[in-house]
């Protein structure tokens, strides 16, 4: 049982969480082993992403006043969250682990302002990170360029083969 004191600290630290986060993501821990939630918290803090366990009850009061509020209804049993700037590398993390630990029920989440289901997190968990969303675009760019230098690094016959065939086009 936490004392006054405990808990008003509890929850300035929870609202610091919620003002300082992007997204959240709630999830149900019930059934994993202390060794699962530290290996899934060691996941997660590579990537730059809080896992916490959370009291309901004291929760719901540091979401008042916060822009999370609407995920207040998520709060009831062994509830814990992810809070990341990044939504998309905490979704994968999470629906990664859930995919081996049946035990670990993504409940929902939010993602700036908007409430998602579980349906959402897993479609978000598909989509490319920002780095790997920028090695496609760069893929993208420098491909017409590297055909361009194979043409003009291949011989001289092939180059006289590729003009003839361009002629004979017009």
């Amino acid at each position: 049982m936490m004392n006054k004191d405990k808990k008003k600290i509890y929850i300035e630290e929870m609202k610091n969480f919620f003002n300082k986060t992007s997204s959240v993501f709630v999830t149900h821990y019930q059934g994993l082993t202390v060794k699962q939630i530290d290996t899934l918290r060691n996941e997660m803090r590579k990537h730059g992403i809080l896992f916490k366990i959370t009291k309901n009850r004291i929760t719901k009061l540091a979401l008042e006043g916060s822009k999370f509020k609407k995920l207040e209804n998520l709060f009831s049993g062994p509830t814990a969250v992810a809070f990341s700037e990044d939504a998309i590398t905490s979704a994968k993390i999470l629906t990664k682990f859930a995919k081996t630990n049946s035990h670990l029920k993504i409940i929902g989440g939010i993602m700036e302002d908007e409430p998602l289901s579980v349906e959402d997190v897993e479609k978000i968990a598909t989509l490319p990170t920002l780095n790997e969303a920028r090695a496609k675009i760069v893929g993208i760019l420098t491909a017409p360029a590297q055909k361009i230098m194979s043409i003009l690094l291949a011989p001289g016959s092939k180059i006289a083969i590729l003009a003839h065939a361009k002629s004979k086009k017009t």
